[in-house]
């Protein structure tokens, strides 16, 4: 492959991220009213750690395991954080 074919690939990829990530924030909003409806906190230390430990089962490579947490949680950050928006939007 050419530099320009694995740049049209890595947009490619780009845009197929940030469908996911978008529908992941919608999914995360879901369970911020659910969490809010039953007086549950935004914040689930355990569920994260899971989510972590998962992925890092998951993860093939070539990033290693410290990277893809990394990524993870700036991802999860991000949903708490619009979570916490939307709920005290709602009150």
């Amino acid at each position: 492959m050419d530099i320009d074919s694995i740049r049209i690939r890595i947009n490619q990829l780009d845009d197929e991220l940030l469908r996911i990530f978008n529908e992941r924030a919608a999914l995360a909003l879901q369970i911020g009213e659910v969490k809010q409806q039953l007086g549950l906190p935004i914040y689930d230390p355990k569920r994260e750690k899971l989510i972590f430990q998962r992925m890092q089962e998951m993860n093939q490579g070539p990033l290693d395991n410290s990277a893809i947490i990394r990524l993870f949680e700036r991802v999860i950050d991000e949903s708490r954080s619009l979570e916490r928006t939307h709920s005290k939007g709602a009150r």
